[in-house]
């Protein structure tokens, strides 16, 4: 784990594909033929709390769809790159495309789970994927979540890039009240403890 934990302490950038990642790769067509994805709330929570702390996010997915353009402006995703084949090439144009902010292929994560996406996790600094991704795939990773795409596996990798950033207990206590600890007008404050007795 402390391995993962530095290597994710060097991202700059996280890159993700969409289908089998950042959904559970299932492409359901309604009656009129219109496309739909189901995305993970936990997900997208994740992804912001990259934001917060600058750390970029992306996606670069071999299809094209309207939703992703419509998930990725709802939390926040700073790149767009749909209709590539061919990943590591749009990985390279990207970021190509921000070379201003000095971020290397070193400086990036990277999230697939199926063979276009090898090359591009060949490439970064940390590869990470899913237990369902194929074998090939797993095999040149550095980290496999426990999750599955579309249940929070983005997730995972987000909390551990906060980890390595040591931002990670900054975010959780914006959401906790464990540093307050119990206050003279709680009513678990008042109680008295139950006497402790010896076990038989």
């Amino acid at each position: 784990m402390q391995d993962l934990i530095k290597k994710a302490a060097q991202v700059k950038l996280l890159v993700l594909d969409v289908d089998g990642i950042l959904s559970n790769g299932q492409i359901i067509y309604d009656a009129n033929g219109v496309e739909t994805k189901a995305f993970s709330v936990q997900d997208g929570v994740g992804i912001k709390s990259l934001a917060r702390y600058g750390i970029l996010t992306a996606i670069i997915t071999g299809r094209s769809s309207p939703m992703v353009d419509k998930r990725a402006q709802e939390i926040g995703i700073d790149y767009v790159v749909q209709g590539r084949d061919d990943k590591l090439i749009a990985l390279n144009e990207l970021l190509a495309s921000i070379e201003n902010l000095n971020i290397s292929a070193a400086d990036c994560a990277y999230m697939g789970d199926d063979l276009p996406d090898i090359k591009a996790l060949q490439t970064v600094g940390f590869a990470a994927t899913v237990p369902n991704a194929h074998s090939e795939v797993i095999n040149r990773c550095d980290m496999v979540t426990t999750r599955a795409g579309g249940y929070g596996a983005v997730r995972e990798v987000c909390d551990l890039i906060l980890k390595g950033h040591g931002h990670y207990q900054d975010f959780i206590a914006r959401y906790t009240l464990d540093e307050l600890g119990p206050t003279t007008n709680s009513p678990s404050a008042s109680m008295t403890a139950p006497t402790k007795t010896q076990d038989k």
